[in-house]
């Protein structure tokens, strides 16, 4: 059974996780935060190292151009989707 406690969002738009939810995360774990209607996730996310990023990154760039993409068909690609 999930644990669930109450909290409120300040003036400045915070939101204190209370103690009893915060087991095992420490200052400045970094989150993904998703909206969908009135349902707010909160996801402790892992961010790659910046060698894991530089590899994912090479891997993106590789097909990218085994496709024949040109970075204006990327970022048009990018904008699509983030208009959704």
């Amino acid at each position: 059974m999930p644990k669930i406690q109450i909290t409120k969002i300040s003036s400045r738009g915070q939101v204190v996780i209370p103690k009893t939810l915060r087991e095992g995360l420490e200052k400045g774990t970094p989150f993904v935060i998703m909206r969908k209607g009135d349902t707010i996730f909160l996801k402790k996310i892992k961010v790659p190292a910046i060698e894991e990023f530089e590899k994912l990154v090479g891997k993106g760039v590789a097909i990218a151009k085994e496709e024949g993409l040109e970075e204006e068909d990327i970022e048009r690609i990018v904008h699509k989707h983030r208009k959704r």
